[in-house]
């Protein structure tokens, strides 16, 4: 199966997509045939949705098997589908999706967020949460993507940044691109521990890196 697509006609799918071990969410209008690969490919539950009447769910969103998280206020379309809890993050930097990066474990998270913010990302998604940067990008979820089994991030990623990412999250961290060099890895990947589905314009050689990066080798 071809395991790269586009979402809204666009190979920046991390900005319009997200998803855990169990479910993936898409914008509302999805074509079915998109809807299915990203179903079977990930082995999940695709739901439509919008988030605050906005098809940019992966900016906006972001989760694990314990929870999702969206901004503070947020309406969710289609909300009774999603069978995890939902709830808001508090503060200004609140554009879920690309302030944190999280897998069922651990959760890497914007420098600049409250420690309000960082509480309720640790009783939520039930994760160790630390502050940090990707090759000195502030939005880490769009900078890297982590899931169970590895992690994938920006290949400006120094190596203190890698460091503290592999004890944080206790799993290989490798760097990557997608998308025919995009630094921003996650803009253009979403992954869990059984698939992953890249941007359109993702190459042979990127899709290899992150199948070894994201043990699917």
């Amino acid at each position: 199966m071809i395991r790269t697509i586009t979402i809204q006609e666009s190979p920046i799918i991390g900005a319009f997509a997200t998803c855990t071990e169990d479910v993936a969410l898409v914008p509302l209008g999805t074509p079915e045939n998109t809807r299915d690969d990203i179903g079977q490919l990930l082995q999940v539950n695709v739901v439509e949705t919008l988030v605050n009447g906005s098809t940019i769910v992966g900016s906006l969103c972001r989760g694990n098997s314990n929870a999702l998280l969206v901004p503070r206020g947020s309406t969710i379309r289609g909300q009774d589908k999603i069978d995890i809890p939902i709830y808001e993050l508090p503060g200004k930097l609140n554009a879920v999706g690309n302030v944190v990066m999280v897998n069922d474990t651990a959760a890497l998270v914007h420098p600049e967020l409250s420690d309000r913010a960082v509480e309720a990302i640790e009783k939520a998604l039930k994760v160790d949460v630390r502050r940090g940067t990707i090759g000195g990008v502030k939005t880490v979820g769009m900078a890297g993507i982590a899931t169970n089994k590895g992690l994938l991030v920006n290949p400006r990623a120094t190596s203190l940044e890698l460091e503290v990412l592999e004890e944080l999250f206790g799993l290989p961290v490798a760097i990557g691109t997608t998308n025919f060099g995009t630094q921003m890895v996650a803009s253009g990947l979403i992954a869990n521990s059984k698939g992953y589905v890249a941007g359109s314009q993702t190459t042979g050689h990127e899709l290899g890196r992150i199948e070894d990066a994201l043990g699917f080798l």
